[in-house]
């Protein structure tokens, strides 16, 4: 890997019901370029770097619904904590609805004495994966002393992993509830309409899938990801991306593009 490039590592996803569901260290020795695609889960980010105060900054950010493309210096370090949904509102003090739009700091949802301790905390650690475990242990901790605020349904797992590959209908019917309630769930426990989570994670797929190929073949790739056929896999690479699905690809091969967002 070229050394202008990160070095990222991401921690195995966890069975238990614990808010971080995986976290990822990477490292830019270099300027670079850095091409995101779109996470459904809301995330906490911790960025250590010279121009940031006392070396380090941590903001939470609700999930983006395009590719995310940023110029980074190089010198910094970044933890990228992925939020399970339904726990948003007892790890970070605020609902899935309202942590919308640009990234918020931290200081905001937790005040800035409890959040001065865990940066000083993360100055101190180790290194990057040592303040990845710190920030896990930190965001499991808060939300161990909110468990009203957890309302999430037992079914929101299995909701989210059947809708990736059936319809909202289809979902409803197989968890033995009303479209309405299961709709009104997920919007609460991700911020995302179920319409728009589907179409995510359906282009994250297509993506991972077409980088994984040993031949392109948009068409099969179109059809294995739940697209109707070519057609609409290209025209949500352009909504999504603001590109065709090869220039993506050159894109995400060339700046070590990341199915994460910062």
């Amino acid at each position: 890997m070229p050394a202008a490039l990160a070095r990222s590592s991401v921690t195995t996803a966890r069975a238990d019901a614990r808010p971080v569901v995986a976290w990822t260290v990477s490292t830019y020795p270099r300027d670079r370029q850095r091409v995101a695609i779109p996470q459904v889960e809301a995330q906490l980010v911790v960025r250590f770097g010279p121009t940031l105060p006392d070396g380090v900054d941590v903001h939470a950010m609700g999930p983006r619904t395009q590719v995310h493309r940023k110029f980074i210096r190089g010198g910094q370090r970044a933890v990228i904590a992925r939020l399970r949904p339904g726990t948003y509102e007892a790890a970070l003090g605020i609902s899935a609805t309202e942590l919308q739009g640009a990234p918020v700091p931290l200081e905001a949802l937790w005040g800035a004495t409890h959040v001065q301790r865990l940066r000083e905390r993360l100055i101190d650690a180790a290194d990057t994966q040592a303040a990845g475990a710190l920030l896990d242990t930190a965001v499991s901790s808060r939300a161990a002393r909110q468990p009203t605020l957890d309302t999430a349904p037992a079914f929101l797992s299995a909701a989210l992993e059947q809708l990736q590959h059936a319809s909202l209908g289809q979902v409803a019917r197989e968890l033995g509830i009303s479209e309405r309630h299961l709709r009104r769930v997920l919007h609460d426990a991700l911020g995302l309409s179920p319409k728009t989570y589907a179409r995510l994670t359906r282009f994250a797929q297509a993506v991972r899938a077409a980088q994984s190929a040993a031949t392109l073949n948009w068409s099969t790739i179109a059809a294995d990801t739940g697209y109707y056929d070519q057609a609409h896999l290209i025209a949500d690479f352009h909504a999504i991306a603001g590109a065709t699905p090869r220039r993506l690809l050159e894109e995400l091969r060339e700046h070590d593009g990341e199915i994460a967002g910062v």
